[in-house]
């Protein structure tokens, strides 16, 4: 995987980012969800690398990156904090400006630097997400029984992290496997999955990622109701997935942006950039361009 890519550490001040660079062309940041790693961009990123320089970073606390001490705010795994960190590794590498493309969780950190650091996007990517705060205003019994995690990990330590914890693998299979296929998943990707989800340091910072969600991430969505993402935005998103049975994607996402919005549904789960790899990068380099 990532054959041509340079694997680099770069301290950001408060921890140390793990990533990948390759390619060559304007700068794009590619960020992860859960509880995976940078490794899903393996199928995705080639080809972007063939317009661009391509980073692809574990967030902090996953994969292989840093994994600071939490604090009673969870502000250590706050959006904010790991969109910090983004800025500062790309800044790092010599960019100033950058295109940014996030799934999942990867998606609220680059919503979150949308909002913190509007100077530093050219363009930004959504990948099956709606917005924090709007997911929690709209859950139901359907959307809570989907989406369980949101409400288990947020339990106060050292639950979520003793249960995940007594079988990691079976947890973590579990949940891929919840919304998608287990054979969707190549597997030297899935075995470095579950080789990173079975530090028990990843667990807790994983749950911390997901108190911060539900506490300060929230105070600081509130406190910025009124701020636009000023750059063009693309929302894409798995047309079998769960955003889709319960959100009007493109509709969440224009409320939120001053600049152009576009985006569509593929036909598959959760897991884009492994389920339908050549038209997520398809959709991705005709947005971004290169």
């Amino acid at each position: 995987m990532f054959e041509g890519f340079e694997t680099r550490e770069i301290p950001t001040g408060e921890t140390t980012i793990h990533l990948r660079v390759g390619g060559a062309g304007p700068p794009l940041l590619l960020l992860h969800g859960y509880p995976q790693t940078h490794v899903m961009w393996h199928l995705v990123a080639p080809a972007l690398a063939e317009r661009h320089t391509v980073v692809c970073a574990d967030l902090r606390g996953y994969g292989d990156s840093g994994k600071p001490a939490s604090d009673p705010e969870h502000a250590v795994y706050g959006k904010r904090a790991s969109a910090a960190d983004m800025v500062a590794v790309m800044a790092a590498l010599g960019f100033g400006r950058f295109a940014l493309a996030g799934h999942d969780r990867g998606g609220r950190v680059a919503h979150r630097l949308a909002l913190d650091h509007p100077d530093r996007l050219e363009a930004l990517a959504v990948l099956d997400i709606v917005p924090t705060r709007t997911v929690f205003g709209a859950t139901d019994q359907a959307l809570a029984t989907a989406y369980y995690h949101w409400f288990f990990l947020i339990q106060p330590h050292d639950l979520p992290e003793r249960l995940i914890g007594a079988d990691p693998v079976y947890y973590l299979r579990r949940k891929l496997g919840a919304w998608a296929a287990l054979e969707k998943f190549a597997p030297a990707a899935l075995a470095e999955y579950e080789r990173c989800f079975s530090d028990p340091h990843t667990i807790h910072a994983s749950c911390e990622d997901y108190r911060a969600a539900a506490s300060i991430d929230l105070a600081h969505d509130e406190a910025d109701l009124e701020q636009k993402i000023p750059c063009p935005l693309l929302a894409l998103w798995g047309g079998r997935g769960v955003m889709e049975r319960h959100f009007d994607v493109l509709a969440t996402w224009r409320e939120k942006a001053a600049g152009p919005v576009g985006g569509r549904a593929l036909d598959c789960g959760h897991f884009l950039a492994e389920e339908r790899p050549e038209e997520t990068a398809q959709e991705l380099l005709a947005f971004f361009g290169g």
